[in-house]
């Protein structure tokens, strides 16, 4: 399942949506090649948070392989500004495609709510805190960290707070059968962070890479509790799809949209 769009009307311009979407594109093409191997495994070298190297507990000029011929190499000149720069890189194009995807859907509402500059900030402490908690799960790793996702996190628990009702067209595909079907949002993103709980659960302590789920844990709920103190009353009050006392959408509800 992934969600194509929702019926949320978008009321303001948003420009600081744009602005990270454009980011984050373009330190994928500039920094990191579009994938090429090369570029790839330095960017995530230079610019990716790992977790041993920002807490000191892996010696420096430890050599860790990132691939069949690439190695980084852990600096003793302290690496508190990949807290910012691991927010830009990703690790491939469904990374990336992704990402970008979830962003571009659920980020303008949240930024209605907000305001173009406080919504930019909100992101930015969304990803800081979805950093912290995948470092104190385990701060010794060397495993370099990578993705906007922990701040699109943040976006999503902001959005189920600010539109639970509003819904989401969700694709399904499953071999041959494809349709579309719409739910409310805390149905939707609620399931999305259950999934996210359960898979850093089950995984806490692995020493492998793969998907940093307390990256997506902290940064949702850091997004659920900083959304009540970036948010403007009286953009919210421009939103008709705003809080539980609203009507949900204009759209059917709990049932399939369109099917093909």
């Amino acid at each position: 399942m992934f969600p194509i769009r929702d019926d949320n009307p978008q009321i303001l311009t948003p420009y600081a949506t744009y602005a990270i979407v454009v980011l984050n594109v373009a330190a994928w093409v500039l920094l990191q090649g579009m994938g090429n191997d090369a570029a790839l495994a330095g960017s995530v070298c230079r610019f990716g948070l790992i977790p041993g190297e920002l807490m000191q507990l892996v010696p420096p000029g430890t050599r860790l392989p990132l691939g069949p011929s690439s190695v980084c190499v852990i600096s003793d000149s302290g690496s508190w500004h990949t807290t910012i720069t691991s927010m830009f890189m990703h690790g491939g194009w469904m990374h990336i495609v992704g990402n970008m995807w979830f962003m571009w859907i659920f980020g303008g509402n949240v930024e209605d709510a907000m305001g173009s500059v406080r919504f930019f900030f909100f992101y930015l402490l969304c990803g800081l805190a979805a950093s912290a908690l995948q470092v104190a799960a385990n701060p010794e790793s060397p495993i370099p960290m990578v993705g906007a996702s922990g701040a699109i996190g943040g976006v999503m628990g902001a959005y189920v707070l600010l539109y639970p009702r509003v819904h989401v067209h969700m694709l399904f595909i499953f071999v041959i059968y494809v349709t579309t079907f719409a739910v409310p949002a805390f149905l939707m993103l609620g399931y999305w962070f259950l999934v996210q709980v359960l898979s850093g659960v089950s995984t806490y302590g692995s020493e492998g890479g793969g998907v940093a789920f307390w990256a997506h844990i902290g940064g949702f709920v850091a997004g659920g509790i900083l959304m009540f103190v970036f948010r403007n009353n009286e953009l919210l009050a421009k939103h008709p799809y705003h809080g539980w006392q609203k009507r949900s959408s204009p759209t059917r509800n709990w049932h399939r949209v369109d099917r093909r």
